[in-house]
Order: C-alpha cells, then structure tokens, then sequence
C-alpha cells in the first residue's frame, strides 16, 4: 500500500509593522474610512483594536469599535463569547448586547445595523474600526454581499490601498486636513490582521476554555435555559452553547464535554483562517501584526 503524507500546514502570512501616520494620513484625506480588524479566535483582535484605537486617539482622530462578532450580540452570552467588556475601557464599542438571547440574528440584520453604527460614528467625525472574527459579516459591510444567491460579492480593493500588498502601509503624508472625510456608502477598508502561530493559538484556546469553566459559563448557559431560551436554539448557536446544552441535558459527560468543545473550538479558529486567506485570494490586502 503506499503511504501518502499528511500534508504540512499552510504557512503564516509574513507579520508587518504599521505605519500609524501614514494611516491617519490616509484616514484624514477620505482613502480610508473604515479599519477592520480580524483574525481567528484566540489571537488578540480585541486587545489590539484597543491600543489601535488609544494610538489613533493620540493622533487626534478619536476612535470607535464596532463589533463583528455574531454571538456578542446576545445579552446574557457572557463568558461563552469571550465579551470580556472591560477591555474596551474608556474606547466606545457598537452592537454588543443590542439582542435578547433565544432571537435569531443574521447577516443581513447585521448590515443594517453596522449601516446606522458606521454612519453614525462618521459623522460625529471619529473613527470607526471593525472588529471581529465573523468572516461573513465583514465581507457582507467591506464588500457586499447578495441576499438572493447567499454569495459574497467581488472585494475591491480601493486604488489608494492597492500598492500596500508588501511592507509597512504607505499613503499620502502632510495631509491638510484636519477632520475626517465624509461617509460613504461603500467603506474603504483597511485590513489588519492579528496573527498567531498555530501552536500559540491553539494553547490560548485550551487555556481561555479551561478559565471559561472555571469562570461560570456552565452557570450562565444554565440560567438561560431556566429564563426560557430554548435548548435547541443554544445548540444553535454552536461552540461553547451547543456542547454545555448537550451536557446540561446529560448528552455528554463533563470529559466529553471539554474534550469535544476544545476540538470544535480549534476546528472552528482554522476555518476562520482559511476564510481570511481566501479573502487574500479575492484579491483584500490583509496587513497581518504579532500581537
């Protein structure tokens, strides 16, 4: 019988410095008016988005987070969607807690939501960066996305972010503007990504778990399921909702429990990444940063 390797894991995308002036300068001339920020779980999108938000303040462009994150938007899904609110300190975040738990929420409530945040946050001459790990809801606000056939539209990337595909950003210096240029309908996006190593990532995630449980996630999904929510709607959800339900139902012992969620949890941080990746290959210029 021959015997066939198993494939070697994909390399890392080669880590950047960004250029902080040079994005403000972008910022402040109207080449960028949205930075998104993302990455696969467990690897610091929110703690950077923070300090990006606290470097950009410190430029004088004050800054907002608007999260892309599909189960933070629930109220009383704490600990299982590592809110972890008191990151955010004195910087602003957006559609965090702006649903009850057991109501469904999609990516097209997603995109009017961002639409009235996003609009909002322009015109009262801040920032806006986005946040998070739900591939298809950045797709959806960045590029478009086609409600009939459920397929991402094209992903552009703008003229003026086109030749950042190598090296530290670059753009226009000494602009004389001194305000935010105007809203747009169409954000041009600038792309940071927060990259990790496998090995790093995948430590993260066995530790967050471990500190999950320990914290009182199964308390919490517990007193959801007591308020009313149903139980096949939290299966719904997934990940931590789905395997704690099952448990609290007595599908799984509390092993099976960690020892499941913790693959599924990992599974679902390389299917994150592979969405990036192929976000790249549609021809987005993702700026990848160690964190």
């Amino acid at each position: 019988m021959p015997k066939f390797r198993k494939p070697l894991p994909a390399e890392l995308p080669e880590p950047e410095i960004i250029n902080l002036d040079a994005l403000a300068a972008d910022l402040r001339s109207g080449a960028v008016d949205l930075v998104c920020v993302l990455g696969p779980t467990a690897s610091g999108k929110t703690k950077y988005a923070v300090r990006l938000a606290r470097n950009l303040a410190a430029l004088g462009l004050p800054a907002e987070i608007i999260s892309a994150d599909s189960r933070q938007v629930y109220r009383g899904m704490d600990i299982g969607t590592g809110k972890d609110l008191s990151e955010y300190q004195e910087i602003p975040y957006h559609l965090i807690d702006i649903r009850e738990a057991g109501t469904q929420y999609n990516v097209y409530d997603f995109v009017q939501d961002f639409r009235v945040v996003f609009s909002d946050i322009r015109a009262r001459g801040k920032v806006a960066i986005l946040c998070g790990g739900t591939g298809l809801y950045i797709n959806a606000v960045t590029a478009g996305y086609d409600f009939r056939s459920r397929k991402p539209l094209s992903m552009p990337v703008s003229e003026g972010l086109s030749a950042r595909s190598k090296g530290p950003v670059c753009g226009p210096q000494g602009a004389a503007s001194t305000g935010i240029a105007s809203p747009t309908a169409s954000p041009l996006t600038f792309y940071i990504g927060t990259l990790v190593s496998r090995e790093v990532r995948n430590a993260r995630i066995d530790a967050r778990l471990k500190a999950r449980l320990e914290e009182g996630m199964i308390d919490e999904i517990r007193g959801l399921l007591e308020r009313g929510v149903p139980a096949e709607t939290l299966i719904g959800y997934g990940l931590e909702y789905k395997y704690v339900t099952l448990f609290l139902r007595g599908e799984l012992t509390e092993q099976e429990l960690y020892d499941k969620l913790s693959t599924a949890i990992h599974q679902f941080a390389k299917r994150q990444m592979t969405w990036f990746r192929g976000m790249e290959r549609s021809g987005v210029i993702i700026h990848w940063v160690e964190v």
